[in-house]
């Protein structure tokens, strides 16, 4: 990769920390600004849970790919995270989080929109949703409200997490979900970003032991869902080229899809 000057790297941090807003600044635009010799021209706005959110410097290393999305995007393309740990399809809409994604997105913007981890917690019906009916019946509302505000909903099937059988077969893990959310995106024409099969080939690629390598295992604890660096960058670079090759994006609003990203682009801002 081209070494690119000290200052890149500082700006670059600097849209990690600013990529996501808890649901207090949600409405307030301006605080979105980024440092940028390019004024952003468009917003991708992320719905979603603790594998896409912003974390902070209390959970370090635990990295969610929202975070690493800005480094594939040009500057015209600027990323609100508002996925939020723990949250559903359901507890997303019920805690106002979509509403307030809808009072600021607006005609030109998208709104990426990837759940199921906490969808499936079925002893938990603040956040349980039932795959073929009111999984999708909530995902209608994100793809309702978007185009209720001239912007454009994608969905995206949830990342999987680091499953592998005996033999070394990387196990898929969220059920009837994404079957179920792949059959409204075809519905609705709502163009589909398979992470779901994306990420579980890249998790069979690198085999169970490589895998390791891109979740969060540290010397305390053996995470098989959450991302570090290396894995939430993998993923980000998953969810960018789909976006291009689903026509979610043009050519001139990604880069670097084949390029190296070095971890210390990651950083974790103090918590809000």
């Amino acid at each position: 990769m081209t070494a690119r000057p000290a200052h890149g790297v500082g700006r670059r941090r600097a849209v990690a920390a600013l990529a996501s807003l808890p649901l207090a600044a949600a409405a307030a635009p301006a605080a979105l600004a980024r440092s940028s010799t390019t004024a952003p021209t468009s917003t991708l706005y992320i719905a979603g849970d603790s594998t896409a959110a912003q974390k902070y410097t209390d959970a370090a290393p635990e990295t969610g790919w929202g975070m690493a999305l800005p480094f594939f995007l040009h500057d015209r393309v600027r990323v609100a995270n508002h996925a939020m740990n723990g949250r559903s399809s359901k507890s997303f809409v019920d805690e106002g989080r979509l509403a307030a994604i809808l009072r600021t997105i607006g005609p030109g913007d998208r709104l990426l929109v990837q759940f199921a981890h906490n969808d499936e917690k079925s002893a938990d019906p603040t956040r349980y949703t039932e795959p073929w009916s009111t999984y999708q019946d909530y995902l209608k509302q994100y793809v309702d409200g978007a185009r209720s505000r001239g912007a454009r909903p994608v969905l995206a099937t949830a990342v999987e997490r680091r499953k592998f059988a005996a033999d070394g077969t990387a196990q898929p893990t969220h059920g009837e979900y994404p079957a179920a959310m792949r059959a409204l995106a075809k519905a609705e024409d709502v163009p589909l970003l398979d992470v779901q099969a994306l990420s579980l080939a890249l998790w069979q690629k690198l085999g169970a032991e490589a895998t390791k390598a891109y979740f969060n295992w540290t010397a305390t604890e053996q995470d098989n869902t959450h991302f570090n660096p290396p894995g939430a960058i993998a993923v980000a670079r998953l969810v960018a080229a789909e976006l291009l090759h689903r026509g979610v994006l043009a050519p001139r609003d990604v880069r670097r899809l084949d390029d190296a990203i070095p971890d210390s682009w990651i950083t974790w801002p103090e918590g809000p």
